[in-house]
Formats: structure tokens, C-alpha cells, sequence
């Protein structure tokens, strides 16, 4: 496994239950870390709670095109060229064909697919021309697998894992290397604001999620973990 040491990390999505976690295992394990996130107040507070650099927090909207350009540009000015990008942005509008409406699917597809379009774009021509880095991506279940309620955000996850298999042809002569992590429910924030009967003792941790992803990120330089499933065990959908 390769050691996280001086890897430069970039984490979209970290004022999240699972980003903070994330940036605080990463941070601890020796990484540089830039963290990205729409809250700067928010952003600021996991710098200064973990010992971030200061000056490596930027706040952007990931589905806003000068936005992630200026993002793009302060992270190659800090700490140039990532070794890693993690994507954990996103929203989810759970509602039925009847009920959702043309901007809930616009917005969940500008947000969750063009947002990751986004971001992989900021970054990749620099991976490209070091000819290395890894790029996480977290579709989650509902990218692989349907449920009702779900057109929405299965037609944005659904996209995201066509768009970065299509992008993995383009990098074959290259090092970098793409991970997909389909992760079920997490007893998180998601579900505070979705009209669904949960059971969220029964999900998977914010942390234990956190801690795969962590685990992703020192996958061997031999290798690729192209895809992992962490599902709770008491409801396995794939």
C-alpha cells in the first residue's frame, strides 16, 4: 500500500459529515489537504480544527464553471499539481416521476454529474502532463443499481460512472488511475432533508466511510481498485 506522506490531496464536498472525517484521516496520515466546499465559514473551521494549512480552503459552487476555474487556480498556486482528487459534493432529490420537477432534475444533474465534469476537468490536464495521480469519485449504489424516487439522482450518478469509464479509455497511457465507490446508506446530514422512512442505525458510519475512502486513496502503485461496494449488511443492494 502506498503511504499518504506528502501525498497532495484535493476534497470537494468537505464540509460534509464523511468530507470532514475524510480530511481529518488524511490530514493525521501526513497529507497536504485542500478542501473545497460552498461554506467558507464551515471551511475555515476544518482548517483551523484540524491544522490545515490556512491558506488551503476555497469556497465554489462545484457546478459553476468561473468558480471551479478560480478554485483550479489557487490550488495550483498552493501546492501544484494534486496526486489525488476526491469528489464528495453533491445533492439528492429523492421523489417520484410525478412529483419532480424539470429544475429538481436540472439542478441534481449540474450539481452531481457537470459538477464532477467540473472538477475532473480543472485538474486532469495537469495529472496528464505528470502522467500520474488518482481520481475517487463516489457514485454511491444508486449509480449502479435503481430505486424508485430516484430518476434524478440515478440519471446524474448513472452519468457519472459512463462519463469516467469513458474517461479512463482516454488515460490509458498514463498512470492515472480511477476509483468508483458505490457506498450505501450512511447515517448522515443526506437524509435530513429526503421524505423517506429510514433506518439509520442500521446504515453504515460517517466514519467507516470516511475510513474507506482512506483507504482507497493508498491503494498500490501496481494497481487499480477500479470499483468497491460498502453497503450496510442489512441492506445489500448490489
Amino acid at each position: 500500500m502506498e503511504k499518504l506522506t506528502a501525498k497532495k490531496v484535493v476534497v470537494t464536498g468537505a464540509t460534509g459529515g464523511i468530507g470532514r472525517q475524510l480530511v481529518k484521516l488524511l490530514h493525521q496520515s501526513g497529507a497536504e489537504v485542500f478542501i473545497t466546499g460552498r461554506n467558507a465559514e464551515k471551511l475555515n473551521e476544518i482548517v483551523v480544527e484540524f491544522g490545515l494549512r490556512p491558506t488551503h480552503f476555497f469556497a465554489a459552487d462545484i457546478s459553476n464553471t468561473e468558480q471551479m476555474e478560480a478554485f483550479g487556480k489557487k490550488v495550483h498556486a498552493e501546492m501544484g499539481t494534486p496526486d489525488i482528487l476526491i469528489n464528495l459534493a453533491g445533492i439528492g432529490i429523492i421523489k417520484s416521476m410525478d412529483h419532480l420537477t424539470a429544475e429538481e432534475f436540472s439542478r441534481s444533474l449540474n450539481t452531481n454529474l457537470l459538477g464532477t465534469f467540473l472538477f475532473v476537468k480543472t485538474f486532469l490536464p495537469a495529472m496528464k502532463e505528470v502522467k500520474k495521480g488518482l481520481i475517487i469519485n463516489v457514485p454511491g449504489v444508486l449509480g449502479k443499481v435503481p430505486m424508485a424516487g430516484a430518476a434524478a439522482y440515478s440519471a446524474s450518478k448513472y452519468g457519472i460512472v459512463g462519463m469516467m469509464q469513458s474517461v479512463r479509455e482516454e488515460l490509458k497511457r498514463t498512470e492515472i488511475r480511477i476509483t468508483n465507490l458505490f457506498l450505501g446508506g450512511v447515517d448522515s446530514p443526506f437524509w435530513d432533508t429526503i421524505d423517506l422512512k429510514v433506518q439509520k442505525d442500521k446504515m453504515i458510519r460517517e466514519e467507516e466511510a470516511a475510513r474507506s475512502i482512506w483507504f482507497l486513496c493508498q491503494q498500490p502503485a501496481s494497481g487499480v481498485v477500479s470499483e468497491m461496494v460498502l453497503q450496510p449488511f442489512n441492506h445489500q443492494a448490489i
